[in-house]
């Protein structure tokens, strides 16, 4: 993010923003799909803005499939919501995001990220445990782990990525 610093500043205004995404699992491999941010030099997940009247899971899938080029995804459960607080320098604004991610499926192994990435990987979620920078990433795979672990085969529900 250009423009972005981490550091929280309590003297300027506040502003809330609201993400969905994705763990998206690869059927039958169990990999996960991680996608690695040029400008950051740092791995995550699919992620992005809800946009006004749109559902979570409305977000999420149309998200994933902007972000990674997928046609083909299942939406399963919503798995974890993280909040954090950051300063954005170029809007001179702090930020207090919150963003709830969903596990999804795909049977696609091949993907067309956005520009704002400069590669992608299917990793086993252990490796992806240690590519994620940040806390909060990690935890949301823990979740997603966790979550495969108590239904370890089960489907992942088909949901459209309207309303």
């Amino acid at each position: 993010m250009s423009g972005v610093s981490r550091r929280y500043r309590p003297d300027r205004p506040i502003v809330p923003e609201l993400a969905s995404g994705a763990v998206i699992v690869h059927r039958p491999s169990g990999d996960v799909y991680l996608l690695h941010y040029r400008a950051e030099d740092r791995w995550g997940l699919p992620k992005g803005h809800v946009d006004p009247g749109e559902s979570l899971a409305a977000a999420a899938v149309r998200e994933v499939m902007e972000e990674t080029g997928f046609h083909d995804v299942d939406l399963g459960p919503e798995i974890a919501e993280v909040s954090y607080r950051f300063y954005d320098a170029g809007r001179d604004v702090n930020v207090h995001k919150s963003s709830v991610y969903f596990l999804a499926s795909t049977t696609e192994r091949t993907a067309e990220p956005e520009d704002t990435f400069d590669t992608a990987a299917w990793v086993p979620l252990a490796d992806a445990l240690g590519r994620v920078r940040y806390e909060s990433d990690k935890q949301v795979l823990l979740r997603a782990q966790s979550h495969l672990a108590e239904a370890p085969g089960a489907p992942i529900e088909k949901r459209e990525g309207k309303g």
